[in-house]
């Protein structure tokens, strides 16, 4: 848990109790939801929570079981319960404050499981943003073989036909047809990871989709000529823009 810049003084020495308090300030929350390689604490990842926390938000982020010290076997079903978890952990604590959803990569696939059943049990976040995300797993390595899953503990052996019969889907241009609130998609054109053209296909499925006809959904490119690939568009000035 990563509190807004104006906390961290008051936040310095303060116990686990203290933070839980403090999600029910008058400040937003976004529950980040990393992508495949490394932890919560990738450097990446530690700086895009130096920007949300700048400009106002806590940042609440996990490992999924089987990744850094949480324990278990990684499976899609039990990633997306442990992201349903916190969320209602959130809640509880959250009061009346905004609560978005923020996924990454393989991520973005537990964000759209996640917010699915949100909307499904009418308790959607107030939005949801996607960085480099898919449209499903099969299609994305039909793209550019191991790239997503190669360092998805245990499943090293699985290509196409073997990762869907394993119950490996992660299927966003499925999910965003069941969703209900606010989206925006981020994606730069020179992601080597996850190609760009795959985030612009689940943007053009979202936009034409019945369940966001109330609800605003918004496509952001970076330009090659920026070098923010897969996981540096927290480089960009108009982040704090953008989430505005």
């Amino acid at each position: 848990h990563t509190v807004p810049a104006a906390l961290w003084k008051n936040a310095r020495g303060k116990d686990q109790l203290w933070f839980e308090d403090a999600l029910g300030s008058s400040h937003p929350v976004i529950l980040y939801l990393h992508g495949n390689a490394g932890t919560r604490g990738g450097d990446h990842r530690v700086e895009l929570y130096k920007v949300l926390s700048s400009l106002g938000y806590h940042v609440v982020t996990f490992d999924y079981r089987g990744w850094g010290d949480s324990v278990g076997s990684p499976s899609e079903r039990g990633m997306t319960y442990d992201a349903l978890h916190v969320f209602d952990w959130i809640k509880a604590r959250s009061g009346d404050n905004p609560v978005y959803i923020w996924g990454h990569s393989l991520g973005t696939g537990v964000a759209t499981n996640l917010v699915r059943r949100l909307c499904e049990r009418e308790t959607p976040p107030d939005a949801l943003i996607l960085e480099s995300p898919f449209t499903n797993i099969r299609e994305e390595a039909r793209s550019h073989p191991f790239s997503i899953y190669r360092y998805f503990p245990g499943f090293d052996w699985f290509f196409l036909d073997p990762i869907t019969t394993s119950g490996i889907k992660f299927a966003n241009d499925e999910n965003v047809n069941y969703i209900s609130c606010s989206l925006l998609i981020l994606h730069a054109e020179d992601d080597p990871v996850v190609p760009f053209h795959l985030g612009k296909k689940l943007y053009n499925i979202a936009v034409t989709s019945r369940s966001f006809r109330d609800y605003k959904v918004q496509f952001v490119p970076f330009h090659t000529d920026l070098g923010y690939r897969h996981k540096y568009i927290y480089r960009s000035p108009e982040l704090p823009r953008i989430l505005r």
